[in-house]
């Protein structure tokens, strides 16, 4: 049967998630501390467009010449129901020279990270799709920093599965009527093959950055006995104003986690007192997220109280040695601005910080506070902590007050000359007011 180059049943649509941040408990979760991490609303952007060939990254493949065989095997054959943990090195051998293809003009760094992903989208598309489908353009943006410890990879790979899943109609939502558990089941099923994905890309990754993009809200981690952590979708997870800035200092999760490893060896009885301490702190946020009421006449006092406890934080997290010059620098110029309370996220050592905002800032003194980070080589970031999880525009048109009857196309050419992430959030962006938009209900919703 000749392919169809396009067809009406596969209308241009889009797909989103969002990046994470670590709220509480970094490096002390590696030694069995809770741990707060949210979904925030820098996101990946996936438009889906018909075409005749697969194209990724800038590159081609032509549809027949991908290693079918090898993944449709009946020995080897995974279905989107399939419950896969690992990878099997034969179906990625099969996949290495298509993947190895992309960028070649790139740097080593660059080329890298673009393998990864290629390999992950077809580790994924081979595994879900089918050679007789038309084919399709995959268009990827994202308003994330990449290699900041904001989960980037995972967002990639929850938008590539959801895409993935939809064209081969094993998702039926979302949408308003869809029973809870039927959302929950499908919210899980994104969730897996999106840590295939992750498989792909880092090798041995925790499943708790996918976890969270897929769900998107909050979760509490906890390392378990086993060495997975166990994954909680936190209830009510309020939405708070966040300010989030890159330091653009290059850092490294294994060498902070080392560092921090090597200083609990050398100094057990100190550290250990310090990891407690940012245990019970944690505890005490989750206490307050909670029961305290964070809209309305509580807002001021729950937030002063949530700010509190994320300065404290920093200052354990400084006493490990995993901030940086840097970090300080953002904290001290947040500190001084009087507009919230800073700490680090993720691992330290550069990267990024976070700031929760109050409630009464004034934006003259945000702009200002602006003007000082990029005077000084910072990005900042606007974001909203507690962020939905994968979204669905489908068909890619929002009918929100276009002049035209039927809503405004979202194209691909559009999409690609939307210039940076203020350009790409004011184009597609996910946000309160854009109507389209749809999300899984989840039952913690």
């Amino acid at each position: 049967m000749e392919r169809k180059i396009s067809s009406p049943m596969a209308p241009t649509f889009m797909v989103s998630a969002p990046g994470k941040v670590i709220v509480f408990g970094e490096h002390a979760a590696v030694f069995g501390k809770p741990a707060v991490a949210a979904a925030i609303s820098l996101r990946c952007y996936l438009l889906v467009t018909t075409f005749s060939k697969y194209r990724f990254l800038n590159h081609t493949w032509t549809i027949d010449t991908l290693p079918w065989p090898v993944f449709h095997h009946v020995s080897k054959k995974k279905f989107y129901y399939s419950v896969v943990d690992s990878l099997d090195p034969e179906l990625l051998d099969a996949i290495r020279p298509h993947a190895e293809a992309v960028s070649r003009d790139l740097s080593k760094k660059q080329r890298e990270m673009h393998v990864q992903s290629a390999t992950a989208f077809l580790y994924l598309f081979l595994s879900l799709g089918s050679p007789q489908s038309p084919g399709f353009v995959y268009t990827l943006r994202s308003t994330i920093p990449i290699g900041a410890g904001l989960c980037s990879s995972a967002s990639v790979c929850v938008c590539l599965s959801t895409a993935l899943l939809l064209q081969t109609r094993t998702l039926t939502g979302p949408h308003p009527d869809q029973p809870l558990k039927e959302a929950e089941v499908q919210i899980e099923r994104i969730n897996h093959w999106a840590f295939v994905g992750e498989l792909c890309i880092h090798g041995d990754p925790s499943g708790v950055d996918n976890t969270i993009s897929s769900r998107g809200k909050a979760v509490l981690i906890q390392k378990s006995t086993s060495g997975a952590p166990s994954v909680t979708p936190l209830v009510n997870f309020p939405k708070l104003r966040l300010l989030l800035v890159d330091t653009r200092q290059p850092r490294s999760t294994a060498t902070q986690v080392e560092k921090v490893r090597r200083l609990k060896d050398n100094h057990p009885t100190t550290i250990d007192l310090v990891l407690d301490a940012i245990g019970q702190l944690t505890a005490s946020a989750l206490e307050l997220l909670s029961s305290a009421n964070f809209n309305g006449n509580g807002t001021c006092d729950a937030l002063d109280r949530l700010g509190m406890l994320t300065r404290m934080n920093h200052g354990l997290l400084d006493a490990l040695g995993v901030s940086h010059p840097r970090l300080q620098r953002v904290c001290e110029l947040v500190e001084h601005s009087g507009v919230g309370w800073a700490k680090l996220t993720s691992a330290g050592g550069g990267g990024c910080a976070i700031t929760l905002l109050r409630p009464d800032v004034k934006e003259e003194t945000l702009e200002e506070l602006e003007r000082r980070f990029t005077a000084e080589g910072f990005q900042k970031y606007d974001a909203i902590l507690g962020a939905d999880g994968v979204g669905v525009l489908w068909p890619a048109v929002f009918r929100n007050g276009s002049a035209r009857e039927n809503g405004e196309e979202i194209d691909q050419e559009k999409f690609e000359n939307a210039i940076g992430a203020w350009g790409i959030e004011q184009l597609v962006g996910v946000g309160e007011d854009r109507e389209g938009w749809r999300f899984w209900t989840r039952a913690d919703d």
